[in-house]
């Protein structure tokens, strides 16, 4: 729905305390799915913009750190006018915002049908435009599932190294400040958002251990978006990011003293 409420004084109390209790930091929370900011039709781009306020004030209430927003649908206009639909969007739920730590952060798509930012070099020229009409803390989230879908060859040692090398050319590695871990029901330029358990899709197992141990990408935080097909799928989930994200054992020495 578009509407929303601001959360209870009480329960935000709660949050906090919890984040502090469990470390858990930095908090990301993602928009409401309906906010289209490139859009044009008058009901459509007038809902979303006062809905990405609402987001922006409860982000802040709440004391997140990131906002997880999709760049939306060009539908009906060039990519270059939904681009600039977006932006102008973006400066219009924007203003007179005090953004005190919280960081807007524009997600990757799988390129479906008219949907913008599937190309590393469209959520630049976004992140560009927007920083010269905005005084707005701007990032990038990567989706390793739209990755794949999109084009991006990250499940082959050559391929991540690749797209980390794109990565680097186009938006920077610095402004990349969190990934979504999603395995992908659909195969590599499927351009199908279709999110799987992790190890159960076309990326892989092996896939995921060079992603979560890659020397460029081990440092950033990574959130889970994947299915719940049964009881207990999370922590399966979380328990496996947490293993293939750790370190190998080195062999320790035998050292037999000598009397």
């Amino acid at each position: 729905m578009w509407r929303a409420r601001m959360p209870d004084p009480i329960q935000v109390k709660l949050l906090k305390t919890a984040r502090e209790r469990f470390d858990l930091h930095p908090l990301a929370i993602h928009v409401n799915y309906l906010i289209n900011l490139a859009s044009i039709e008058p009901g459509i781009r007038a809902n979303s913009i006062a809905a990405f306020r609402g987001e922006l004030e409860r982000a802040a209430v709440i004391g997140a750190e990131y906002l997880v927003l999709h760049p939306g649908n060009y539908k009906g206009q060039t990519i270059d006018d939904g681009i600039a639909a977006f932006v102008l969007g973006l400066k219009e739920a924007c203003s007179g915002f005090r953004f005190d730590g919280l960081t807007v952060l524009l997600e990757n798509t799988a390129g479906s049908g008219a949907s913008l930012g599937s190309r590393l070099d469209e959520l630049q020229l976004m992140r560009e435009l927007a920083r010269d009409l905005i005084d707005l803390p701007l990032g990038f989230c990567l989706d390793t599932c739209h990755l794949l879908a999109s084009g991006f060859d990250i499940a082959t040692p050559g391929g991540l190294a690749a797209t980390v090398r794109a990565i680097e050319d186009s938006i920077g590695l610095t402004p990349v400040r969190l990934i979504h871990a999603n395995d992908s029901k659909t195969p590599r330029g499927s351009r199908v958002d279709r999110h799987a358990n992790i190890g159960e899709g076309h990326i892989g197992i092996e896939g995921f251990r060079r992603i979560l141990r890659h020397p460029k990408l081990r440092s950033k935080p990574f959130v889970l978006e994947t299915p719940v097909d049964k009881p207990g799928d999370d922590r399966r989930n979380l328990d496996t990011l947490k293993a293939l994200a750790a370190r190998p054992l080195t062999k320790a020495r035998r050292v037999i003293k000598r009397p």
